[in-house]
């Protein structure tokens, strides 16, 4: 019983909380698709690692592409096919790595060709008017303002911002300590609109939210605990709908918006992934095909010969 897939795969979940040290979201992602891995193996007695073939694998994945989920029956998209097939991927790496197969059956299986899905930043003056539309009268305004400003301001993912502490914010220095994917520290400037909203959260906001459950952490709800990714989620939600903006907005926009507005601005791509902690440019890289299109669109906007028809000076 030691070799089956099933007892592989909890030592493998195992191997990325602790020694990889993935987040608990990662995790959950990795465990849905290795359990119905799993189990479409079981369908086809294939119980242990050294039985499955490349055909087991590539069948899995045309399961997942001709199936649905929720009640209106949604087709998966090819990137939920491709993580899936990753999650298998490393899972038989791992395999072949610590000895419970001879053989990695994943290495031949093409992985589903991606679309590609640009970032959609908001422009900077929605921007402004969605920092704006908090109500800093109130001691929960001041903590979204607060939230908003450093999610903006520092570029954080959202399970960086809930994940702070207080004494990873330097705002004499002007510095965010973040910890980042895989475990990676680094270090983000904090602009001048950002601490001045971190200081007065810490100064009227935090003191009154304050409890013996709130320990170090940064961000606080009213009862005193650590502030989670759907308060983020509700609150930023409250945060649009005040500013009049219409378009869909999510946590991750506004990381969008920062590495976009940087690049706009003249930033070096590579300062720009450091400030993200993305491990390769290539990921970085993304945006600058978003500020290629917006150049594209000033130039045809602005300049008197760019589209045919034009009429030239005298």
């Amino acid at each position: 019983m030691e070799d089956t897939l099933t007892v592989w795969s909890e030592r493998y979940l195992d191997h990325l909380a602790v020694e990889r040290g993935l987040s608990r979201n990662t995790l959950a992602a990795y465990r849905r698709d290795l359990r119905r891995y799993i189990a479409f193996c079981k369908q086809r007695d294939v119980a242990a690692p050294r039985d499955v073939d490349e055909s087991t694998i590539r069948s899995f994945v045309a399961s997942i592409s001709a199936s649905t989920w929720g009640e209106e029956e949604h087709a998966y998209s090819a990137r939920s096919v491709a993580r899936a097939l990753s999650s298998v991927r490393s899972f038989h790496r791992f395999l072949l790595r610590e000895g419970g197969s001879d053989q990695d059956p994943s290495a031949a299986v093409v992985q589903p060709k991606l679309p590609r899905s640009l970032p959609h930043p908001l422009p900077v003056d929605d921007v402004s008017r969605l920092l704006e539309a908090t109500d800093t009268s109130s001691l929960v305004g001041l903590r979204d303002r607060a939230i908003l400003e450093v999610l903006y301001g520092a570029g954080l993912r959202i399970s960086e911002l809930v994940g702070l502490d207080v004494d990873d914010v330097d705002l004499e220095e002007g510095f965010v300590r973040v910890l980042g994917k895989g475990g990676k520290e680094r270090e983000v400037p904090l602009g001048a609109f950002g601490r001045d909203a971190v200081t007065a959260y810490l100064t009227r906001a935090r003191p009154a939210f304050s409890s013996k459950a709130s320990r170090s952490a940064l961000f606080l709800n009213q009862r005193g605990g650590r502030l989670t990714r759907q308060s983020c989620t509700r609150l930023l939600a409250a945060s649009v709908q005040a500013a009049g903006i219409e378009r869909r907005v999510t946590l991750h926009t506004l990381r969008h918006s920062f590495a976009t507005h940087l690049l706009e601005g003249g930033a070096d791509v590579r300062v720009v992934q450091e400030l993200l902690g993305h491990a390769s440019v290539a990921t970085t890289q993304i945006y600058t095909l978003v500020t290629r299109d917006h150049l594209r669109e000033v130039y045809y906007t602005s300049h008197p010969r760019a589209r045919r028809g034009a009429t030239g000076g005298g």
